[in-house]
């Protein structure tokens, strides 16, 4: 490559970054002085798929989502893997949300465990209510899974529908906090899903859309 061309190409190089740096001061000098801060609690649903990107993207500049799902978290401490238990529990209740979606569930959906639904409301509850403590007094939503379609574990639709959503409901009845429907709109749409537990990036968008569609409802 001639040594103008070479010239020519880094100057460019150059504006981009110059321009790019900003473009990202730009967007925290008007936005980010006083944003409105969404921490997504969740499993490999919330962490494994872009649902929160999607949502961001909806919501726009003036939110700050954060993504503080755990692949295979669930609700029970009987499991092990309850989300409270969690190093993400911990950066949940410091990133000091003014909103908070919890989506959590499905993994207590599974054949082999040997959870009481009075165990599931009580594990649940309490978690809620460390996120309602917070001094900035967050907004709760609680999010009904998406359906679980045929798969290699043991995970169980049937009981995500008989025991684990109803739970979820009294929870929110409880502690007074919101509900959100993820489960019907992809209902009967096994196509949108990769492993039939975990949606596709289509799948991801229309819980996106139903989040936003419920935080929006509440301006």
């Amino acid at each position: 490559m001639a040594l103008s061309k070479r010239k020519t190409l880094l100057a460019a190089v150059v504006l981009i970054v110059i321009l790019a740096s900003l473009s990202i001061f730009e967007f925290y000098e008007l936005h980010v002085t006083s944003p409105i801060r969404v921490a997504c609690i969740g499993d490999s649903i919330t962490r494994g798929t872009e649902y929160t990107i999607d949502l961001w993207k909806s919501l726009g500049q003036n939110y700050i989502v954060c993504d503080l799902g755990v692949g295979g978290a669930a609700v029970a401490q009987v499991t092990g893997m309850s989300y409270a238990r969690q190093a993400a529990f911990g950066v949940a209740l410091n990133f000091k949300p003014n909103i908070v979606i919890i989506m959590l569930g499905t993994n207590d959906a599974i054949t082999s465990l040997n959870e009481t639904n009075a165990a599931f409301i009580a594990d649940y509850s309490s978690l809620v209510h460390s996120f309602q403590s917070l001094s900035t007094k967050p907004t709760v939503w609680l999010v009904e899974p998406p359906p679980i379609y045929d798969n290699t574990m043991s995970y169980s639709n049937g009981i995500l529908i008989k025991n684990v959503i109803p739970n979820i409901i009294q929870v929110a009845n409880q502690t007074h906090t919101h509900l959100i429907d993820a489960y019907t709109p992809l209902l009967n749409h096994p196509e949108l899903f990769v492993d039939g537990i975990h949606p596709s990036a289509d799948g991801a968008k229309i819980i996106a859309q139903a989040v936003y569609t419920a935080l929006i409802s509440q301006k």
